[in-house]
């Protein structure tokens, strides 16, 4: 069963940034890195990635930082944050 990325597309100053709704990145997780390659976000949102302790994978992606939030004891929910790592962040 194939699933469709739903995806926001915004630029901010010299920023390009994407936001998803994954419902379970174990679906979508290879499509949306190769969007995220092909078109070099600066930042990445994720929404619904189901992530939990069983998903090896949920590690960041080459060349980004990962801010996550999984979903811990129930299916669905769970957010990512990737930002890149030549952008500065403040309160670090």
């Amino acid at each position: 069963r194939g699933t469709v990325l739903e995806l926001g597309v915004r630029h901010m100053t010299q920023q390009k940034y994407i936001y998803t709704n994954a419902r379970s990145m174990s679906n979508t997780q290879e499509e949306l890195e190769a969007i995220v390659c092909l078109e070099s976000y600066d930042i990445v949102a994720i929404t619904e990635t189901w992530w939990n302790d069983s998903h090896s994978w949920s590690a960041v992606m080459e060349g980004y930082r990962l801010f996550k939030r999984d979903s811990l004891g129930r299916k669905g929910g769970g957010v990512a944050l990737h930002i890149k790592k030549r952008l500065r962040m403040c309160g670090n």
